[in-house]
């Protein structure tokens, strides 16, 4: 049994809502996922800067490439 054509594009529009509320949450994820490889790295840079010699600069890079590293093990 076939269902009437409003019936069927009240379905399509709900499938799409769907989807779409599926990538936003995604997209939300992946961001909440990052910010918390930064602040994990900050975390790291943060105590080996403790027990690094005086006079050692932290750099941004720092932050990013540990963030990173970290982002590429937990992905794989």
């Amino acid at each position: 049994m076939d269902l009437p054509i409003e019936l069927q594009q009240q379905l399509e529009y709900q499938r799409q809502l769907e989807a779409q509320r599926l990538n936003a949450t995604s997209a939300v994820d992946v961001a909440r996922h990052k910010m918390e490889a930064l602040r994990m790295a900050k975390e790291i840079v943060m105590e080996n800067h403790k027990v690094a010699s005086a006079g050692t600069v932290i750099d941004v890079t720092d932050i990013t490439a540990i963030a990173a590293t970290l982002e590429a093990f937990v992905n794989n």
